[in-house]
């Protein structure tokens, strides 16, 4: 689906973090609406390396850009002269900087401050000299557990994640307030899921995490008073659409990028067992993130809906039916033959 006619001929797009999960997206809507512009994804290709919690450093995988026939350069956004050669060797148009360490678990506060806060300034510096509009990831995590709706203002992180989402959303409003050749649009994602997010490996969704329990015939484990959980879960595609109307905003700001709707983990289990005619139950265990975890997010999407005229398209039950050929293909040929 296109969402917005814009010319992008002979515009160049850079995608940081373009092998990941909303970076490859991004990706493909730009080349299969797009053709005629020019689209370089920077990505630090997974390597082995881990952080001390067992997760990987980085999720970026070749899977994920198959058929994708742009430029794809592997590298890191903390390589200063990996922006040099950026700077030097392009001219951007626009930057969708999708590249960051997004495991909420990470207990490496540096590496996070440093690859999340630090390297984001350095590519705004690079948006400026380019003259390059900036739609970039920020996060629901920035709230913690402010109350829902969740709006600007309203931030309190309860993890080194969060906390360095709110610092590059400051960073972002001082750059806002200093220059006017470019927007910047920081977006808030609340809990993505769709198509491409399978090798974010344990933080992907719960939707495809429990749509392959479901296919293996293993029960879903939930946390207790999982009913009373609410989160807003997003579809691929509505991001998508986020991110498009960010390229011309009728002002730069950041955003709520959610439905505005909480939903629970226990609709997820039961929307999924009903698309795959299962009915295998539910069972529960304590929960042992309590403390470091959102019991409740709902976006205000109000000036979403002024600024950028984004609508939500997918309501949780039209997402997960759209998302079952692909969590069936993934299981297919990367769980069950893996």
């Amino acid at each position: 689906m296109k969402y917005t006619d814009i010319n992008l001929n002979n515009k160049t797009i850079l995608i940081t973090g373009g092998a990941g999960f909303i970076g490859a997206n991004l990706a493909f809507y730009f080349q299969e609406n797009y053709p005629e512009c020019k689209i370089v994804v920077f990505d630090l290709f997974r390597n082995g390396e881990t952080f001390s919690n067992g997760n990987l450093k980085s999720f970026g995988h070749f899977k994920n850009l198959l058929g994708f026939k742009g430029e794809v350069i592997s590298g890191d956004i903390n390589d200063q002269e990996a922006l040099k050669k950026l700077e030097s060797d392009y001219t951007f148009d626009y930057i969708f900087h999708e590249a960051a360490i997004s495991d909420t678990t990470v207990l490496e506060q540096d590496l996070m401050i440093k690859t999340n806060v630090n390297a984001f300034k350095d590519l705004l510096d690079l948006a400026l000299k380019h003259e390059a509009n900036m739609i970039y990831a920020s996060s629901a995590a920035t709230y913690g557990d402010a109350p829902s709706p969740q709006r600007l203002g309203t931030e309190a992180p309860n993890n080194a994640y969060g906390f360095s989402k709110l610092m590059m959303d400051n960073i972002a409003k001082e750059y806002m307030e200093k220059q006017d050749k470019i927007s910047i649009v920081g977006l808030r994602y609340f809990n993505v899921y769709g198509a491409r997010e399978f090798f974010k490996n344990k933080t992907a969704s719960t939707v495809i995490q429990f749509g392959h329990q479901l296919l293996a015939g293993q029960i879903p484990k939930l946390f207790e008073g999982s009913d009373k959980i609410l989160r807003d879960f997003i579809y691929i595609e509505d991001v998508l659409q986020a991110n498009v109307k960010a390229m011309h905003p009728k002002e730069s700001g950041i955003f709520n990028v959610g439905t505005g709707k909480a939903r629970s983990f226990q609709d997820i289990c039961d929307i999924l067992q009903k698309e795959l005619e299962l009915d295998l139950g539910t069972e529960y265990i304590p929960n042992p993130y309590i403390g470091r975890y959102q019991f409740h997010t709902e976006a205000d999407i109000s000036t979403t809906r002024d600024i950028l005229g984004y609508y939500p398209n997918f309501e949780l039950e039209e997402g997960i039916k759209a998302y079952i050929p692909e969590i069936k293909r993934i299981y297919n040929s990367e769980v069950s033959n893996g």
